[in-house]
């Protein structure tokens, strides 16, 4: 870092807003799905079979260590929409 770089310095003292509301943002994502997959009596393993991902990513996504992709919102929605309607295939 430069020595009269202040938006480095600004960032290093106050944090990046946008990373936070981010990180907040998925966060609540995560609250959400675990609280239906729970609400639909569907376990982390389930989601993972349904999308075809590691457990291990799915657990990360749900304690928050992992960012959702807009494409990983729509299956993970697409996956309750078709547990809401019996259909459990990934289409």
């Amino acid at each position: 870092m430069e020595e009269n770089d202040f938006v480095s310095i600004w960032l290093e003292e106050s944090g990046n807003p946008a990373i936070e509301e981010l990180t907040q943002l998925n966060l609540e994502a995560a609250s959400k799905t675990a609280k239906i997959l729970a609400d639909k009596n569907l376990s982390e393993n389930d989601l993972s079979v349904y999308l075809d991902i590691n457990p291990d990513e799915i657990k990360r996504w749900l304690i928050g260590r992992h960012s959702f992709s807009i494409k990983t919102i729509k299956e993970i929605t697409s996956m309750l929409a078709d547990c809401s309607t019996g259909i459990m295939k990934k289409s």
